[in-house]
């Protein structure tokens, strides 16, 4: 993984043009120059100051030679990855604006001017959408079915429900921006999810983001592309899930206390029959058990929040700013005190009772019901206790005085 495109590692421009017509290449000898040629001629078309850059990942086959004769200007990136090739690139343009697109030949780079257009009306960042809910067109063969009806549409739709993305296609490799606003991402994931990276921390940091239709077109390559659809469909919502703990951990860890919580009142004080079907102790220890889990998954929501808060990944919560100033240790020590001495001290409520009959058989059903209750107080006081202590080491690591 590279340092990331940030301010600091961009070089001063001292030629600034408007627009640098980004493409990164992996042995694209195929398609390349006519890609170039397309791209030269919207920038003349659009009558703008403008480049091309060939972010070149390592080519063996001559593309190098291909872009500089084509009139564009290679930046070799040594790091292999879809993302490392552009995060070079996106350092090293010279444009206000920056548009990105494969050098495949799928991609119309004559669509410049609409995009350049959204960019002079304040746009920060301006999505291509190949989709016809965007306005976009497919051509027959462009687009495998799999991430036509199910992977684009699936990992879109997640974008939009966990951070409210205005955008209909995540994915599409044609977007144009403008360059410092990305700079200032820090954005530095390697692989293919660079795409889903650049979309997630432009919505969360505020960045104004539009899109326009495009069409894609089947690439002009002899040989399979280099996107693995598994692998790399994976690696995207891997991204999509890490940078939202709220439905990686705080949703699923709530319904699963609810649902314990629930099930384990309904059977605290004896069975509970519901048709047919009878459900006792055996209910109770499942109930349990997802109680447990789902307050774990909760701190883990929280824990993960603010650390990335901390680390300047999401936007600061005042509710969580809020419970790290307001003395986290204690209220974990106090809390996870009680509800561990509750559970102790229903053990010995179960102890007295097996000694009332001289330590003999007791009903199972009658003893785990208060065993149950006892073992999960003191798990979850337990957990209580130390998550204190780890949402207390966010307070050193500030330099704030313990209270």
């Amino acid at each position: 993984m590279q340092s990331g495109v940030s301010p600091a590692d961009a070089p001063t421009q001292a030629d600034d043009l408007e627009i640098s017509i980004l493409m990164p290449c992996l042995n694209e000898a195929e398609t390349l120059r006519a890609c170039i040629e397309e791209a030269l001629g919207a920038i003349s078309a659009c009558g703008v100051a403008g480049e091309v850059v060939i972010a070149d990942n390592g080519s063996t086959d001559g593309s190098q030679d291909i872009a500089i004769d084509a009139g564009a200007r290679v930046v070799p990136v040594s790091k292999r990855g879809y993302g490392n090739a552009l995060i070079g690139g996106i350092n090293n343009a010279k444009g206000t604006y920056v548009m990105m697109g494969d050098a495949d030949g799928s991609y119309d780079f004559g669509e410049l001017s609409r995009f350049l257009e959204r960019l002079r009306e304040g746009a920060d960042l301006v999505m291509g959408c190949r989709l016809s809910k965007g306005g976009g067109h497919i051509e027959p063969g462009a687009m495998p079915w799999k991430h036509r009806w199910i992977g684009n549409p699936i990992l879109s739709g997640m974008g939009k429900v966990f951070f409210r993305s205005p955008v209909d296609d995540f994915h599409c490799g044609l977007r144009a921006f403008r360059r410092e606003a990305i700079l200032g991402l820090n954005l530095r994931c390697a692989g293919m999810e660079f795409a889903s990276e650049m979309c997630v921390k432009s919505v969360v940091s505020g960045l104004k983001i539009e899109q326009v239709p495009i069409t894609l077109r089947p690439d002009g390559r002899s040989r399979p592309p280099h996107l693995n659809s598994w692998r790399d469909g994976w690696r995207h919502l891997k991204f999509l899930l890490l940078f939202s703990p709220k439905w990686l951990f705080f949703y699923p860890g709530m319904l699963m206390f609810s649902v314990g919580l629930i099930g384990f009142g309904a059977l605290a004080t004896g069975p509970l029959k519901i048709g047919g079907i009878s459900f006792d102790t055996n209910t109770m220890l499942l109930c349990a058990t997802s109680m447990i889990m789902g307050f774990q998954a909760i701190f883990f929501a929280m824990f993960t929040q603010a650390f990335a808060i901390h680390n300047g990944l999401l936007k600061p919560d005042s509710r969580i700013q809020k419970f790290l100033d307001g003395s986290p240790v204690e209220w974990g020590v106090i809390a996870g005190g009680f509800l561990f001495l509750v559970g102790a001290a229903m053990f010995v409520f179960a102890f007295l009772k097996w000694q009332r009959v001289d330590f003999g058989p007791l009903s199972y059903a009658d003893s785990l019901r208060v065993v149950i209750p006892a073992v999960t107080a003191m798990a979850i006081g337990v957990q209580t206790f130390f998550c204190g202590f780890v949402f207390g080491t966010f307070g050193l690591t500030e330099g704030r005085q313990t209270k």
